[in-house]
């Protein structure tokens, strides 16, 4: 970029323009706009691959790009690739084009702060007035942008003073106050941001505007003093994705991580095809020990993730791991196709990847659990013994897995050893970093504390209570619930045991809490048919106790 710091835009003849779309017409289109303003280079790829190799051999100043380019990878992710790979900064003029303007695409957009978004079918007059008034502005403010280039928000503060300064600007004053109001919140000035903001208010209604006031107070820990505002932000449409993400980020730093959970899922919702906030919501689905949750963000991944630069058959592997957590889980014969469906992943891999050395083991690890969960023990052992080192690897979700399959194969002493190891991996003080540690001191407490897997444990609570062993019944099922607890079986299962104790005069008030979360999660969970029976049923005679004895109820109907 040395070459354009001296001057952005000399002309348009001095104009390095490039043009991904798929469809040669969008290119024949803006090739004869851009010649008749004046633009001599003027480059066109149908997909990402060539993109990229011009973007090695060219410095563009323009890059125009489709949403759309399905041939290869959409433009979300290439963009994302240029902007990682250096050939797209906060100085290149980026514009989008788009057909469709749904809400999730345009969130996605936004994640990527194009300059412009023009909507398809292109009229060439709009073009040229457009990339003018894109040009100038990029132009004028290039020393903001050429700052926020080099992370150096002190200069962006500085210069943005100067621009606000100058009354011919005043038409740009809102961008300039933009850029100068993220850059406080970068260096971490959350009380001068606030009043920064705060004073905007008076003047600006616009979405940043409540977002950046937002952040600054929720930064500060005061929470407290916007409830109303929050509500107000998710519920418009232009906001509520970043304010979802905004939650989510202040409640992994209060340790709120079931708020969080719900948070980054209504982001993740809005915005799909980020693939770090996918990441969050698998890492927070699983210290939550929402089995099927982290399913669902793992196939996620690997859906957005697609011939993006994130793209690795580690993803699918995780799909894999995922899916046995959730089989193991399971207590009706969904378990079975599930595991079916992950014993084809695996051949996947192994088929696409033969000559990778570095997932032999990891696939290995894989199988084992795989044919623990389908209670072959003896074939799952005899891979750990021949093909399973006991040696931590760098990768801390290989050794996690690892992990579960000495658990699951009784081998306790060698995975609470290796979560020691584990826990030594974790660096950084990001908020990835905080989740992940805390879902290892998780792992550890429970795997320390408890032996078998959810749905082991729930066999053995029925056992006891079909032999009226009310006592370990409830204790087993309370520990399968702990690791499942979104399992409405394990739930139904629970309220039969607790009502048979209250029956035999066995139970304790102490334990009346249990049953309320297992009736809050059948009132909060879509069951029809049978389930829906069972629940009922289950659920009603179990209140039936408090409406019978004049007891006050241990949830309000």
């Amino acid at each position: 970029m040395a070459a354009l710091e001296k001057d952005f835009f000399v002309g348009y003849e001095e104009l390095k323009v490039l043009i991904i779309d798929d469809n040669t017409l969008i290119h024949d289109t803006l090739k004869k706009t851009l010649y008749d303003i004046g633009v001599r280079e003027v480059r066109c790829a149908q997909n990402a691959y060539y993109s990229m190799r011009l973007c090695n051999e060219l410095q563009f100043q323009v890059v125009i790009c489709s949403f759309n380019v399905n041939s290869d990878k959409d433009g979300f992710h290439l963009l994302e690739e240029l902007k990682f790979k250096g050939h797209v900064t906060k100085r290149t003029v980026l514009i989008f084009l788009s057909t469709e303007t749904s809400e999730s695409l345009v969130n996605s957009i936004i994640e990527l702060q194009p300059d412009d978004f023009w909507v398809k079918p292109l009229v060439p007059k709009l073009v040229k007035e457009r990339l003018a008034n894109t040009l100038k502005v990029k132009s004028t403010l290039y020393n903001l942008y050429q700052a926020i280039d080099r992370r150096e928000f002190s200069k962006v503060i500085y210069f943005a003073d100067r621009h606000l300064l100058n009354k011919s600007l005043r038409h740009l004053h809102p961008n300039i106050l933009r850029m100068r109001g993220e850059a406080l919140l970068s260096l971490l000035e959350f009380s001068e941001a606030e009043i920064f903001f705060k004073g905007l208010l008076k003047k600006y209604k616009f979405g940043w505007v409540y977002l950046g006031y937002v952040k600054a107070l929720l930064k500060q820990g005061r929470i407290d003093e916007i409830h109303e505002l929050i509500d107000k932000l998710a519920d418009r449409p232009e906001t509520r994705f970043a304010m979802h993400d905004l939650l989510a980020q202040y409640n992994i730093e209060q340790e709120r991580y079931d708020v969080a959970y719900e948070e980054i899922k209504k982001a993740t919702a809005l915005a799909p095809r980020n693939i770090e906030r996918n990441k969050k919501s698998w890492d927070l689905a699983r210290l939550n020990h929402d089995h099927l949750g982290q399913f669902q963000a793992t196939k996620n991944i690997v859906t957005n993730a697609k011939n993006s630069i994130h793209d690795s058959p580690n993803l699918l592997l995780n799909v894999v791991r995922a899916g046995i957590d959730l089989a193991i889980t399971v207590t009706d014969g969904s378990a079975d196709k599930l595991l079916k469906q992950m014993e084809r992943h695996i051949q996947q891999i192994t088929e696409d990847y033969p000559e990778a050395a570095e997932f032999k083991e990891q696939i290995a690890v894989a199988q084992a659990r795989l044919f623990r969960a389908q209670n072959e023990e003896k074939r799952a052992a005899r891979i750990v013994e021949n093909q399973i080192s006991l040696r931590p690897t760098p990768e801390i979700e290989d050794n996690l897995d690892k992990v579960k399959v000495f658990h699951e194969l009784g081998m306790r002493e060698e995975a609470m050893l290796l979560l020691e190891a584990i826990k030594n991996q974790i660096s950084g003080e990001s908020l990835t970093s905080q989740v992940v540690n805390r879902y290892i001191e998780q792992e550890t407490q429970e795997r320390a504390d408890i032996h078998f897997t959810p749905k082991q444990l729930h066999d053995m609570a029925v056992e006891h209570f079909q032999k009226e062993r009310y006592s370990p019944a409830l204790e087993s099922v309370l520990q399968a619930i702990q690791l499942a607890p979104n399992s409405v079986k394990f739930s139904i299962t629970l309220l039969k045991i607790m009502t048979a104790m209250k029956e035999a005069e066995q139970l304790n008030e102490a334990d009346y809490p249990f049953a309320d979360k297992a009736i809050k999660l059948f009132d909060s969970s879509k069951l029809e048919g049978k389930n829906a029976e069972v629940v009922n049923e289950v659920k009603d005679k179990w209140l039936s106790f408090f409406r019978n004895t004049q007891e006050q109820a241990p949830l309000s109907e």
